[in-house]
């Protein structure tokens, strides 16, 4: 009867962040509290418009920074418009990038070096979140059916993952780590976090990897972590990027956008209870968790470093995911740091 609760919430949960439409996504003053600092935006000079920016966003923790812009006038006190359209999969937030339909979003240097293989169309400007010591991204988990409790337990056992993506990149890097050899490591393709979850609950799979907050929960429901990435952070971290159309033509609108990023993230690793209603609203933190996840403290204006993305530009180039460099100084721009 646990698992099929288990189930049943974890897939009420999906079913309910796959529904999301691009839609208005202010929020009520009533709902969420204000911070001190910007109560005083009324009273504050009108700042002229710099611009519009449309930004992809799936509903992952990554994105918390954004809405607590939107919702503390942040966005408005540097005098840029924001427009958000949910997404519910990362190939929808590419195709919807592609099209020049949207401006920006989240994604990882991955994402980033396949839109750039045949030419520049995207670049990473800031990081969004990063795993730190207590707050990991990505977990590799095991059943507790499977009697696994450390990394070398999973030599040659098959570990869910989505392939072709950061989960695997950073699965067979965190396991490297630990020591295992390349042909110890063992993968097996679950695209679908529910499946994985599921899978996992039933002993049908004896290792997988979950983002957090699905992970806690999973953690919650009987299953073993066995590591994360908060102590390998060069690994697991997100990235905002934005069109390098858009960068050329409105650099001041991303300028503007990423100076709010900046001040929300300050609001929340100030004091993230503040913002508890959003992170349920916007579809952030399943419900069973509200009450007890720990929001992850948001990293300070930086940009991936060469290093970063050269080890994942080799992952990529491995797994034929990609024939020829990308280059960094191309797709990574800090100049709009604020």
């Amino acid at each position: 009867m646990k698992f099929r609760a288990t189930l049943s919430l974890v897939l009420l949960f999906v079913t309910l962040l796959a529904a999301c439409a691009p839609a208005e996504t202010a929020v009520p003053a009533t709902d969420v509290p204000v911070a001190d600092s910007a109560t005083q935006l009324a009273t504050e000079a009108p700042v002229n418009s710099v611009g519009t920016l449309k930004i992809a966003v799936l509903p992952i923790i990554d994105t918390l920074p954004m809405y607590v812009a939107e919702a503390e006038g942040l966005f408005a006190k540097h005098g840029v418009t924001v427009e958000f359209i949910p997404v519910a999969s990362a190939p929808e937030r590419d195709q919807l990038l592609a099209a020049g339909q949207a401006d920006g979003t989240i994604n990882e240097t991955l994402s980033v070096m396949l839109f750039n293989k045949d030419g520049i169309q995207m670049q990473a400007v800031r990081y969004a979140l990063r795993p730190s010591e207590g707050y990991g991204h990505f977990f590799i988990l095991a059943s507790a059916k499977s009697g696994i409790t450390d990394a070398q337990g999973l030599k040659g056992i098959e570990i869910g993952v989505s392939q072709g993506t950061v989960i695997e990149y950073v699965t067979e890097r965190l396991l490297q780590s630990e020591g295992l050899r390349v042909d110890e490591i063992k993968t097996i393709a679950v695209p679908k976090i529910p499946d994985r979850m599921a899978l996992l609950a039933s002993g049908k799979l004896s290792a997988g990897v979950l983002p957090d907050p699905l992970a806690s929960l999973a953690i919650s429901q009987s299953a073993v972590k066995v590591l994360d990435d908060s102590l390998h952070p060069e690994y697991g971290f997100s990235v905002i990027s934005f069109r390098k159309e858009v960068i050329d033509a409105s650099p001041n609108a991303v300028k503007a956008f990423l100076a709010a990023i900046e001040e929300a993230a300050d609001l929340i690793n100030l004091d993230s209870s503040k913002y508890t209603s959003l992170l349920s609203d916007k579809g952030l933190v399943p419900p069973p968790l509200l009450k007890t996840f720990q929001v992850p403290p948001f990293p300070d204006q930086a940009v991936p470093t060469e290093a970063e993305w050269n080890d994942a530009l080799e992952w990529a180039k491995g797994k034929g995911m990609l024939t020829a460099d990308v280059s960094y100084a191309d797709s990574v721009n800090a100049s709009l740091l604020p």
